[in-house]
């Protein structure tokens, strides 16, 4: 039984079949491979782009898909996460999606090897299926070659998932990457990091914007999110008239993170990167629930 907690789940050789199966999905409308299958979605946070995505990607593919809400789930009335999930186990699904606050929860999961899990989004670790979405986006605008390309992740990078994620899989796959951020918002790596975008932007090729997530530092770094948006908001004027790819995983606080102009700049691929995120999550579960 495979799972997908984090992309090291998965070997080159797969990967490279997921990207091949996303790019056939995306060029014809795939049979009902997944039509016996079963697949339970358990969000214990907030999700718009990743719940529905996954979603339509099992049922494009023929699956049967029931959301679980935690809200109204037993897990209210006192019962653990892990008698839930044994439970729905009994069940007998061909997987379950996960999302949850604590790094480790999947894998936990997982690890008693009950059905196949798969990782929407854990702590600030992991979220496989996005770092996959983001590396394929790019992967078509740079016609296949990326090895050596530079990104730059700027924002609230300790804090994001997306940004752990994608860093390991990046640099695993040849990329240079490169943090852009206040020392706060730093997570501690070996890369290299910059205090301000202008530092180094005449040697980027994509910068990812992340969302400010001022919420969740105890101590205040900006007064508010304008003093934020005056130092790492992604803009015409930063970005000027170079031929840079914008990315931003969702959802995009307006004018704080990117400008409403860059959203509308045909160099910003956000609704692309949505696009893509049901393709490349429809040939995660094909490798996964039929392992090929």
């Amino acid at each position: 039984m495979q799972h997908l907690v984090d992309t090291y789940d998965l070997s080159d050789e797969q990967i490279a079949m997921i990207f091949a199966d996303a790019k056939s999905f995306k060029e014809q409308k795939p049979k009902k491979l997944l039509k016996d299958k079963l697949l339970f979605t358990l969000f214990f946070e907030n999700s718009t782009r990743t719940r529905s995505s996954f979603e339509v990607a099992a049922k494009r593919l023929g699956a049967t898909v029931v959301h679980l809400d935690p809200s109204h789930s037993s897990t209210n009335k006192g019962e653990s996460l892990h008698d839930t999930f044994e439970n729905l186990c009994a069940m007998d699904p061909d997987g379950v999606i996960i999302r949850h606050e604590y790094n480790n929860t999947p894998r936990k999961l997982a690890d008693r090897e009950l059905t196949c899990v798969i990782n929407a989004g854990a702590g600030n670790y992991a979220h496989p299926t996005q770092a996959l979405l983001d590396y394929f986006t790019m992967l078509e605008h740079f016609d296949g070659e990326l090895e050596g390309k530079t990104i730059a992740i700027v924002g609230d990078i300790v804090s994001s998932r997306v940004a752990s994620s994608g860093i390991r899989l990046f640099t695993r796959l040849g990329m240079r990457v490169v943090l852009v951020a206040p020392e706060p918002f730093m997570p501690d790596n070996n890369l290299e990091k910059y205090e301000k975008l202008e530092e180094i932007i005449d040697e980027v090729d994509v910068v990812m914007s992340l969302r400010a997530q001022l919420e969740r530092h105890k101590a205040p770094i900006f007064e508010d999110y304008d003093q934020y948006a005056k130092e790492y908001c992604i803009n015409h004027e930063r970005i000027g008239d170079r031929n840079i790819l914008v990315l931003h995983p969702g959802p995009v606080m307006r004018n704080i993170d990117i400008s409403d102009e860059m959203l509308n700049d045909t160099r910003c691929k956000v609704l692309e990167q949505v696009r893509n995120g049901v393709y490349i999550r429809m040939a995660v579960l094909k490798a996964l629930l039929l392992g090929i």
